[in-house]
């Protein structure tokens, strides 16, 4: 069985660094796999993918050492045991909201006798090995995401469900929630006193706690607090970032450029 990276970084006091793919493109996905980051999520709730494209990024990360996570649409088992199946080795699922939801995610994650997951690796016995089957239970990292006033008002009863690694906190959704603007970073502070609520809950319960950013000041932050895995903006927020700042810096830098915004309304 191939090591799952995720948890050998966490054996070792480390905090993982994980990157978010929004975009279905295999090339896009083997080129971020290849900037070093510890993970790479394939994002099938909000961003542009499906599952036929999620399986060529797969197999793009795979041309790396970084893991391939997914995000799934929702608590769903047969999306769960899919994405499982085609080879993650992490996933997230959103809007997690009670003990049962919990159970009903593990239950699609995990083979029995721990959960009631179908049998059918058909690419994960590739990327794993032959005995993924035997280990997957042990390997696999499975987060609930933590993202409305319901989720952190069950927080300990989600955090006591076996089988669950811990919990990923979505701090827009959850800002949401609370009535405040939504927000990666600066939240109100509803949402602040939240999230460290959480972190502390999912520390004493021996769980791991992990949390979306928007930027790399935020994210070195939290992992101070002792966040766990941190995620940090997208690869279509990279690309807009990073075009940006080119074009800004022409338009800056020479009179003879325009400084219209060009294709811009």
């Amino acid at each position: 069985m191939r090591e799952n990276r995720i948890r050998t970084l966490w054996q070792e006091g480390k905090a993982v660094v994980n990157g978010w793919l929004a975009i279905p493109s295999a090339f896009s996905a083997e080129v971020m796999a290849h900037q070093g980051w510890d993970t790479l999520t394939v994002d099938l709730q909000h961003g542009a993918i499906d599952y036929q494209s999620a399986l060529t990024m797969f197999a793009a990360i795979s041309t790396t050492g970084t893991v391939p996570m997914a995000r799934v649409p929702w608590n769903d088992p047969g999306i769960l045991m899919k994405v499982l199946d085609a080879g993650a080795y992490g996933v997230i699922c959103p809007m997690v909201n009670t003990a049962d939801d919990a159970r009903k995610l593990i239950s699609a994650t995990r083979y029995p006798p721990l959960g009631a997951r179908s049998l059918g690796p058909i690419r994960a016995s590739l990327y794993a090995g032959d005995d993924y089957a035997r280990h997957a239970n042990d390997t696999v990292v499975i987060l609930a995401q933590i993202e409305t006033r319901e989720a952190l008002a069950n927080v300990d009863d989600i955090l006591a469900v076996e089988g669950l690694d811990g919990v990923y906190i979505g701090p827009a959704d959850l800002s949401l929630s609370f009535g405040c603007t939504a927000a990666f970073d600066e939240v109100d502070p509803p949402v602040a006193q939240a999230i460290d609520h959480i972190l502390a809950r999912a520390k004493a319960c021996g769980k791991v706690a992990c949390v979306h950013n928007g930027s790399t000041k935020y994210a070195l932050e939290r992992i101070a607090k002792g966040f766990q895995l941190v995620t940090i903006s997208s690869d279509a927020r990279l690309i807009a970032a990073g075009a940006q700042a080119v074009i800004r810096e022409m338009r800056e830098g020479s009179p003879d450029i325009a400084q219209d915004k060009g294709g811009l309304y």
